[in-house]
């Protein structure tokens, strides 16, 4: 299992949860932060750290953002090459 960041965290710019993680597992492109569901060890540290409850466990991501469990692995896969890992908290805005 792995955690995924949903829709909520589309434009929100907070980057309170990437701090918090053990592995690193956080990407970003300008639109909004993703998960790697490869590295993500399921620790829930960045679950609490996000100010607009956009985490949640593949597994319990409400039904309306179910794609979003796809798309956190997809924009991973080409975020990681591009060396987009988001591993400190950025300035908002």
């Amino acid at each position: 299992m792995a955690h995924v960041v949903t829709q909520p965290c589309v434009d929100c710019k907070y980057t309170d949860c990437v701090v918090v993680c053990p592995c690193e597992c956080f990407y970003g492109d300008d639109r909004m932060l993703y998960i790697d569901p490869d590295d993500c060890i399921d620790c829930e540290a960045c679950v609490s750290e996000c100010p607009v409850s956009a985490i949640y466990r593949d597994a319990n991501v409400p039904a309306v953002w179910r794609e979003d469990v796809a798309l956190n692995a997809e924009r991973v896969a080409a975020l990681k090459p591009a060396g987009a890992r988001v591993t400190e908290k950025q300035p908002r805005g």
